[in-house]
């Protein structure tokens, strides 16, 4: 008979020293859960770079008008999204303020979305202007890299998409 009791005690005891630390346990983790307001989810961030190395007209609107339409679509989902332009070769006609055949449309792009950056290849200028003798201008807030090309590998390795129009 002593044995079946100690058997017992030996289980409830057991029982207890597992039990014990599992309830209060899960006791405190609904407390904790319960006094934390609920996070939302962060936007969604995009990142898209847009490649532009001819000066053909069509080419430039439809590159234009991806960008402002993802960008309105983006804003309308409340997702973030960052977009770069990048121009070399023939493209830098794009941003050029003697050349573009779209500086109103690049107007709107930046209206659809205030941070793109317009990009264009420094090698490329260097060699337009040694062509032209003269020193070129850009559409306001164009920025320059050493290599354009570069630029969009550096960008799709850390991540960015890619559309080619």
């Amino acid at each position: 008979m002593m044995r079946k009791y100690r058997r017992l005690l030996t289980f409830v005891a057991l029982a207890l020293a597992f039990a014990a630390p599992f309830s209060v346990t899960l006791l405190l983790t609904r407390a904790e859960s319960a006094s934390k307001p609920e996070q939302k989810a962060l936007p969604v961030a995009h990142r898209l770079v847009l490649p532009i190395n001819t000066d053909n007209p069509v080419t430039m609107k439809a590159l234009i008008s991806t960008a402002i339409h993802l960008s309105k679509y983006y804003r309308a989902l409340n997702e973030g999204f960052s977009l770069e332009i990048v121009a070399y070769n023939a493209g830098l006609h794009m941003l050029r303020t003697d050349t573009s055949p779209v500086q109103e449309l690049l107007r709107a792009v930046r209206a659809a979305n205030p941070d793109v950056r317009f990009v264009i290849c420094d090698a490329t200028r260097l060699s337009m202007e040694t062509i032209e003798g003269r020193p070129l201008s850009f559409v306001d807030g164009t920025t320059s890299v050493p290599n354009g090309p570069a630029r969009i590998i550096t960008l799709q390795e850390t991540g960015w998409s890619y559309i080619r129009s």
